[in-house]
């Protein structure tokens, strides 16, 4: 048997392997499997008297082999073929009780007093309000009782004033002033007191020039406009109710004489669904306006008429198309087609940010008529051509004037 060529166990009969540093498959195969645990030990690696020595484990007094050096007690090891042998904890690597305590005791939160809890909610509400912060704080509280407990004021309408103020205003000016940029010119042509009429045309696809007009003549007169709406606003469940809320009413003859007739400025919008829903080749183009309904109120009530030329609201939404049917089925005049609009979703609904122009014409007078001069035909529709026409010139010529749509 001495010149018989020896082949480690665990390599297969094939000569050449289990010799180097790494175990062979198989003798990797023999390793007991891992078990969970903090730390995983594993059966001595000696013979003991329940179990006797296999080739795996050989004996001490087996030839041909040195008896196996003793290990370390606080080292647990795995035996594999060869002399390499895997540790697995040791007791430097094992946490004491002292040490997990210690741990857990650092990272424990601790109570943060109450006094440094003020002084940071004061800190951030400075940042965030300004040094008015207190003032501002007890502002809202008040509000807050005010609403909870009914004390406030709606007119005969359903305008609120305050709501209108500190609610729809406050959400509407940060676009006019931001998104679309307005520009007003001829401010000083509404009066500071007393009823007026503000008649301006419409475009845009949805009624978003009202919204700016409102907001930049409240800003600029500090007067609430009044708004006369068509029915289908305030048949809409939610809209019709804000609407109400935000000095909205009825775009009929009798509510309209009775706010002029109390001193409110009241705007229309002649034009109607006309205005807003033609289409993007005819933008700027003034539609009829009406029977002149707008005209006999004013006459009634002998407030001036001021013409309001808007030049910017035509390209937020520009209109290429319509869904007629699909309208009808609705019960809406139209239903738009933009080049945004339906193809990228609720996306579509965002306004392009044009440049908005905005333009008070100076007043046309009516207290220079005669008490009956409303029943006549013919100077209504006289007195509605002039307001057109005034209209329809200032948009020319805000149009010459406008560098860009966007800038």
């Amino acid at each position: 048997m001495g010149d018989a060529e020896i082949i480690p166990i665990g390599t297969r009969g094939r000569p050449g392997r289990g010799t180097g540093t790494r175990p062979s498959a198989a003798a990797r195969n023999l390793a007991p499997k891992s078990r969970s645990g903090a730390a995983k030990q594993t059966e001595p690696t000696g013979p003991t008297e329940d179990a006797p020595a296999t080739a795996e484990q050989p004996r001490a007094d087996q030839p041909g082999r040195p008896p196996a050096a003793e290990k370390p007690a606080a080292e647990s090891v795995i035996p594999m073929l060869g002399d390499d042998i895997i540790p697995l904890a040791t007791a430097e690597t094992t946490p004491t009780l002292t040490q997990r305590l210690a741990v857990t005791e650092r990272e424990a939160p601790g109570g943060i007093p109450v006094g440094d809890l003020l002084s940071a909610f004061q800190v951030a509400a400075r940042e965030v309000f300004g040094e008015q912060w207190e003032s501002q704080l007890a502002h809202f509280l008040a509000f807050l009782r005010r609403r909870l407990t009914g004390d406030y004021v709606v007119d005969e309408f359903g305008f609120d004033p305050e709501i209108t103020e500190k609610f729809f205003l406050a959400a509407i000016r940060p676009i006019a002033q931001k998104w679309f940029r307005i520009e007003v010119r001829g401010a000083e042509n509404i009066p500071a007191e007393g009823g007026a009429l503000i008649v301006s045309n419409h475009s845009g696809t949805v009624p978003v020039d009202a919204l700016m007009t409102m907001a930049s003549v409240h800003d600029h007169t500090d007067r609430y406009l009044r708004a006369l709406g068509a029915d289908l606003v305030f048949r809409l469940p939610f809209v019709g109710a804000v609407a109400r809320k935000g000095g909205a009413t009825l775009a009929c003859a009798e509510d309209a004489e009775r706010m002029l007739a109390g001193g409110e400025l009241v705007g229309v919008w002649p034009e109607g669904f006309k205005g807003i829903g033609k289409p993007y080749s005819q933008r700027y183009k003034l539609q009829r306006f009406g029977r002149g309904g707008f005209v006999s109120a004013a006459l009634r009530t002998q407030v001036p008429i001021i013409p309001l030329s808007v030049v910017g609201a035509e390209e937020i939404y520009p209109l290429v198309g319509n869904v007629p049917a699909l309208a009808r089925l609705l019960g809406v005049p139209y239903i738009p087609i933009t080049p945004l609009f339906p193809w990228l979703g609720p996306l579509g609904m965002l306004p392009l940010p044009s440049k908005w122009l905005l333009e008070f014409g100076e007043p046309i007078r009516t207290d220079e008529y005669d008490e009956g001069a409303a029943e006549d035909p013919m100077l209504v529709f006289n007195v509605t051509d002039q307001v057109r026409e005034t209209i329809q010139q200032t948009l020319y010529t805000l149009l010459m004037q406008r560098q860009s749509v966007f800038k």
